[in-house]
Parts: C-alpha cells; structure tokens; sequence
C-alpha cells in the first residue's frame, strides 16, 4: 500500500466525520447497557443541583402530604395520621390479579403486628364503586383510600417506580423514612424481611 496523506476510509467506505464518531460513540455507550446509562443520568443530576435521594425524599414528603377519599366518600385518608410509626403502603386495584392475590397476605400481616404499631393503607387506583363492591366481599382491616390515576401514577413515578405497575408497595420505618420498596406482588417470604427493616 503506498503511504502518503490519504486518510483510510472505514470498511463502508464512509468518512470519519465529527457526527459520526459521535454516532458510534453513543452506539458503544448504548452497548454498555441500563446500569451505565442510569449512572449517567445520576451524575447530571447532581450536577444541577439535585440528587437522586432528595428527589427520593421529597416523594415521600409528597406522599406523607396526601390525602385521599375513601370508597364510600364519607371520610378522607390523610396519610400523615399513619407517620410516627412502621408503615406499608400498597398501590394496587380491584382488576390487577396480583393485587388481589396479595390482600390477604398483607392484611394477615397487619392483624399480626398491628400490638407493634404497624400500620397499613391500601391506595386503590380504581373507581370507587368498584373497591366498594370489592370489599364488601374481601374486607381487609386496614385503610383504603381511593386514588386518582394521574395522581397514582404520577406519585409512584417519583418513588421508583418509573413504569406505573402494580401492586407496589412501600415500607416506611417510624421516622418516616422508606426502607422498602417492591413492584409486583409481596410475597410470604418477604415480610421477616421488611419486619426487620422497619425494626418493629
């Protein structure tokens, strides 16, 4: 090969230009997968100032702030009245499987430890004559509130879970602050666990 001042062309014969490099460049940082990216996204938050736990913290602010009817729309669930003590906060609905699956799990764990000062609510993103119906069939004996669809998904967004699923439940400790969280639903083993957690 003769050797002078040509530059080498890549095998598709297009030149190295600024905006390709660049293209493949963000090829070989998309190759390296989620946790990358996320770590990325992470670093340019805290570099405007925020932060991962404080948005983190100002959810949970956000979620001890609301309030919320319940299915019969006689009463209102503010869930301030639970903070001061262990709490679960489950997200689920009347037509999610799961959720239903999940109910009696929680409210058995709830009659267990309620002498401890657990609490629970049960936010439902539902209609509320469908929640109604359905526990008047299924009781449970915690707090049911009923939540809005854009208020839910907006609220579970901010507190990690960024697709909207459910069930999603969260753990809270004394304080206030979240120790636990889970997408999908809890399951018998899990409970020793966030019990642990939240050290009641």
């Amino acid at each position: 090969m003769r050797s002078g001042n040509k530059r080498q062309l890549p095998a598709t014969g297009a030149p190295q230009t600024p905006r390709r490099r660049g293209l493949l460049l963000g090829g070989a940082v998309a190759a390296l997968g989620l946790p990358f990216g996320l770590w990325m996204a992470g670093k340019a938050w805290t570099a405007h100032g925020g932060g991962a736990a404080d948005a983190l913290a100002d959810a949970v602010d956000a979620l001890w702030q609301a309030r919320f009817s319940t299915p019969d729309g006689q009463a209102m669930l503010a869930l301030k009245s639970l903070k001061g003590s262990p709490a679960l906060i489950n997200f689920w609905a009347t037509w999610c499987a799961p959720c239903v699956d999940e109910l009696p799990l929680l409210d058995g764990f709830f009659a267990k430890n309620k002498a401890n000062g657990l609490q629970v609510a049960g936010l439902a993103m539902d209609r509320p004559d469908a929640v109604a119906r359905f526990l008047a069939r299924a009781p449970v004996a915690y707090p049911v509130g009923i939540v809005p669809a854009a208020q839910g998904l907006a609220l579970m967004k901010r507190l990690g879970n960024p697709a909207g699923g459910l069930p999603f439940t969260l753990a809270l400790d004394g304080q206030g602050v979240l120790r636990k969280r889970k997408l999908g639903a809890i399951q018998a083993a899990d409970l020793p666990t966030w019990r642990q957690a939240l050290r009641f």
